[in-house]
């Protein structure tokens, strides 16, 4: 056999050796997929975390990253996107290296300039829609002025209703809603109302589409 035609059939079986390897990893891919579950996205910590500070957008990018694995080895409570993390703060030290789980992290405590100004006022919790915007300024919840704006369900075939039912109330807190911390999902807002304003928005939690929080200035 001449040395051309050898080289041809060394490459021919390399072509055969690369294509039968890779038939074993599909397969071995598609058992692990039976075995433990489709790939699910997680949050990891890239860096340790401390309390008391809340958790901002350099924190998100500098601490945490998102990995996938098996379904079968995602812990409960795992956070699947950093968002989620976003204004919360870490209720214990964490380590570099583990896992992000939503029983780790709790709202921030009011500050107790944030409470003095309240007067006549009195802290009240609502659940309000798109608080991620405010979190994402990177300046302190506690203490800042909001106006909360209310928009309705359309009645019939009009339009849906949209006016702003609480004007300039102080921000005392801001923390996840009922589903926990999750991308998108409502968030509860402690304010500083009167009693006038705090009826308002309870009625207007009953029958609005959403309430929304406006930063003033």
């Amino acid at each position: 056999m001449s040395r051309r035609r050898r080289a041809v059939a060394f490459a021919v079986l390399a072509i055969l050796a690369a294509f039968v390897a890779a038939m074993i990893a599909n397969g071995y891919g598609s058992s692990v997929i039976r075995g433990y579950g489709p790939l699910r996205p997680v949050v990891v910590l890239t860096r340790a975390l401390r309390p008391p500070r809340p958790l901002g957008p350099e924190q998100l990018a500098e601490a945490l990253a998102v990995r996938r694995i098996p379904e079968r080895f995602v812990p409960p409570g795992a956070l699947a996107s950093p968002a989620a993390a976003l204004g919360l703060v870490p209720a214990m030290p964490l380590p570099a290296g583990s896992y992000l789980l939503a029983g780790q992290l709790r709202p921030p405590k009011p500050h107790r300039a944030a409470i003095s100004v309240l007067g006549k006022r009195r802290p009240v919790q609502i659940a309000v829609s798109g608080a991620e915007a405010l979190l994402a300024t990177g300046r302190p919840v506690s203490g800042a002025k909001v106006d909360v704006v209310v928009t309705t369900e359309p009645a019939g075939a009009g339009r849906g209703r949209t006016y702003i039912a609480a004007a300039g109330v102080p921000l005392l807190a801001l923390g996840p809603g009922e589903e926990g911390p999750v991308p998108g999902g409502a968030s509860v807002a402690t304010l500083g109302l009167t009693r006038r304003q705090a009826l308002r928005l309870i009625e207007a939690e009953s029958f609005a589409r959403k309430l929304t929080l406006l930063p003033v200035g």
